[in-house]
């Protein structure tokens, strides 16, 4: 260190950006706890409230409200009054945190932080190792939290942008076609499509046994249960064949050989069939990827995706940046003669391929 020549401003600069990310990782528990207690969906209607009337309507103890709500006003997650000593979640705020169907929903983000964090010492030890950890080793709030992070980009595009960018797709939806969601975890992309085209069946597959379950479920609360069915398989041997569409969404880069996958939705697909992958956002340049977006996602897949893949056959471990270019690669390998970015958002691309 003496020898060392040391930018105090660069120096000032780095520790002022620290504040600012421990503040984040601070907040990551009392944001699961106002989204746990009903906190937030009760200061929905952006009425403002002193610390004992949300402690009144959420049956909560007042003194933990108080610090709570002084918490998430130095966040900037909900605003204070000094005149009337009351807060209260401004419309914009309300959007993200406290409606479940909102585009812009994000507690389930934090969720999927939490369980990172419990899951650190798995991953450390990896590290060591080498050896993978398979996503059904991590903490269960990473599941739940996965797809509470994901459907609301789903809600946002997946009717309104992704599905009417692919050719034809949408036709063959609404006249009637047989769909299969590879990866579906939960199911929100299977149960968002099977509402939106009646007249199609849909089938959800996922390796994870305790998602298929979750998914089952959520098939019979929402109604649908008679034409979408969810079964235990992995991508490389699902049953069924003559698919109309294949869709995975978010899943690809997480499989251990995933141009083995690739092979297999061809061998899958009725003739003129599409399948649709969905994948995290990534310029094919890691210098390129240096920004916001590029550190969920490569802090995301250094903690879970990577070890996935690596816990499989194969162990490609493509990792959630992997890029257009590497997964045309991964995709023409598997046999598809014909792939095409078909559009994108800030958070996801979105590409076509057929046979």
């Amino acid at each position: 260190m003496a020898a060392t020549q040391i930018d105090q401003a660069k120096l000032d600069a780095f520790m002022g950006q620290f504040v600012g990310d421990l503040g984040a990782a601070l907040s990551v528990a009392t944001v699961l706890t106002g989204d746990r207690l009903g906190l937030y969906k009760a200061m929905a209607d952006g009425e403002p409230l002193t610390p004992a009337e949300l402690a009144q309507r959420t049956g909560t103890d007042e003194r933990y409200v108080r610090e709570w709500l002084c918490s998430q006003a130095a966040s900037g997650y909900v605003a204070y009054d000094p005149a009337g000593e009351s807060f209260h979640l401004p419309p914009e705020q309300a959007m993200a945190l406290a409606h479940e169907d909102s585009p812009a929903f994000i507690p389930g983000a934090f969720q999927l932080a939490a369980a990172l964090i419990k899951d650190e010492p798995k991953i450390a030890e990896a590290f060591r190792s080498g050896a993978g950890v398979g996503w059904h080793e991590h903490h269960e709030d990473l599941f739940c939290g996965t797809e509470r992070f994901f459907r609301p980009g789903y809600i946002a595009n997946l009717l309104s942008e992704w599905i009417p960018a692919l050719d034809g797709v949408h036709e063959r939806l609404s006249d009637g076609a047989l769909v299969a969601d590879v990866g579906c975890g939960h199911g929100a992309s299977t149960l968002i499509l099977a509402a939106a085209y009646p007249n199609s069946r849909f089938l959800g597959f996922d390796y994870h046994e305790d998602s298929i379950h979750a998914a089952r479920a959520a098939a019979q609360r929402a109604g649908v249960g008679e034409r979408v069915g969810f079964e235990v398989a992995k991508a490389k041997d699902y049953p069924g064949s003559d698919y109309d569409l294949v869709a995975m969404f978010d899943c690809l880069h997480d499989m251990g050989d995933p141009v083995g996958a690739a092979a297999h939705v061809l061998e899958s697909l009725a003739p003129g069939g599409t399948w649709l992958i969905v994948e995290p956002f990534a310029n094919d340049r890691l210098e390129d990827n240096l920004n916001p977006v590029g550190r969920v996602f490569y802090s995301a897949s250094t903690m879970v995706c990577t070890p996935a893949s690596r816990d499989q056959e194969v162990g490609l471990a493509l990792g959630a940046q992997a890029g257009e270019a590497r997964l045309r690669e991964v995709i023409t390998a598997g046999g598809f003669g014909h792939l095409r970015r078909a559009t994108e958002t800030p958070f996801h691309l979105v590409l076509e391929a057929k046979a």
